[in-house]
């Protein structure tokens, strides 16, 4: 029966024969050509057979397996972890608590006197605020004190009364208003019993309140002229005649009798001038029937206005027939401001025909009461002189 070699068996057959002619060939004398070619044949065919097997197995290395069945489908499963242990929270550090305060106060509002109200100088008025008891301590023996800036008159230190913790309490004062223009304020603070002076929340600077106004000069009102009316309020007068030189006066009744030798004032509305006219506010002053005689009328007082005018006209009766008399006159008017009579305006007139118009600005005596005074002089004779002021009076 013949036995086949497999791969291992050859290698280690060739091994064996290796080391068997190494070791005769150390042995042994130099070989011949003859036994070298034998060594050399045998050599060669071992190791086209070695050759032959490697090549063998090299092709079944590259030939792909058959197919093998697919491996079942594997679940898989997990395995519950034991919990993580959690740690513990770190505590938050204790919230402070605020420290009890026994004396401190709120300011809450102005309750009269906003800030900047205007004042007319030396005005009065009241200041008050709301302040609240914000400490733990009730105000007993505490005061409202003035602490700085303008003290407006007040008096530096006011009673508060009893307050109790958290109730609100207004404080007023009472001030005047300086004299001068300006901006004013004043501080004031809360004084208690020991005459420490209390923080105040939400004051000016956390410690006090304070009042702030302004004075202002009155506008002037304007004063409108009431006017003056010489013609109606003639019968008001102090009328009084004289002659030349004037010692001493006559009392005149007006609406006397225009015979009268001292004299006489009466209303001739409607009578005839010596330019023809006939106008309905004629105011006759007849001096005393002597050469230069005298007649003057003082009026009530009055309080002159920016812009008042002097207005009327001047002139004599016409005689009965229309034509005119011999008249001769020096009309004046005059003002009396206390106890001394001042010139206003002189006007000498005859009988011509043409009444004199009389004009005169009063502002120069603007905001002055006087009292206005009519006066006729008789330039020599007083026969005829039958002197008229037609519509006399004060106006715009």
């Amino acid at each position: 029966m013949k036995t086949l070699l497999n791969k291992n068996q050859w290698m280690g057959m060739l091994a064996v024969t290796l080391l068997v002619s190494l070791a005769c060939s150390l042995f042994s004398p130099p070989a011949t050509p003859q036994t070298e070619a034998i060594y050399t044949a045998a050599a060669q065919t071992m190791e086209a057979q070695l050759t032959q097997t490697a090549f063998a197995n090299l092709v079944g290395s590259l030939t792909p397996p058959a197919a093998s069945p697919p491996p079942a489908e594997v679940t898989p499963t997990f395995t519950e972890l034991p919990p993580t242990a959690t740690e513990p929270p770190t505590p938050l550090p204790p919230t402070p608590t605020n420290t009890p305060i026994c004396d401190q106060a709120r300011y809450i509002k102005d309750v009269t006197i906003p800030d900047g109200t205007k004042f007319a100088p030396n005005q009065t008025f009241t200041k008050t605020w709301r302040i609240q008891n914000t400490g733990t301590c009730t105000w007993s023996g505490y005061s409202l004190v003035f602490d700085s800036g303008d003290a407006m008159g007040a008096s530096p230190s006011i009673p508060i009364g009893t307050v109790n913790p958290g109730q609100e309490v207004d404080l007023s004062v009472n001030l005047t208003a300086p004299a001068t223009e300006g901006k004013y304020r004043g501080y004031w603070r809360i004084r208690n019993a020991s005459g420490a002076l209390l923080p105040v929340i939400g004051g000016y600077q956390g410690k006090s309140f304070y009042v702030e106004i302004r004075v202002v000069l009155p506008t002037p009102t304007p004063i409108v002229s009431s006017g003056f009316d010489f013609y109606s309020r003639a019968p008001e007068a102090e009328w009084i005649s004289c002659g030349s030189p004037c010692t001493s006066g006559t009392v005149l009744t007006f609406g006397g009798s225009d015979s009268d030798p001292n004299g006489f004032v009466l209303y001739r509305g409607g009578y005839k001038l010596e330019d023809g006219s006939s106008p309905a506010k004629i105011l006759e002053t007849h001096p005393m029937w002597v050469d230069d005689g005298v007649i003057s009328g003082l009026f009530p007082p009055y309080t002159v206005v920016t812009g008042d005018r002097l207005r009327a006209k001047l002139g004599f009766l016409a005689k009965a027939d229309g034509t005119c008399g011999v008249g001769n006159v020096k009309f004046q008017i005059n003002y009396k401001e206390g106890g001394t009579l001042s010139p206003l305006g002189s006007w000498t007139d005859t009988c011509d025909g043409n009444l004199i118009n009389v004009n005169i600005d009063l502002t120069p005596l603007a905001g002055k009461t006087v009292q206005f005074v009519l006066v006729v002089l008789a330039n020599g004779s007083s026969a005829q002189d039958w002197a008229v002021w037609v519509n006399p009076r004060i106006e715009p």
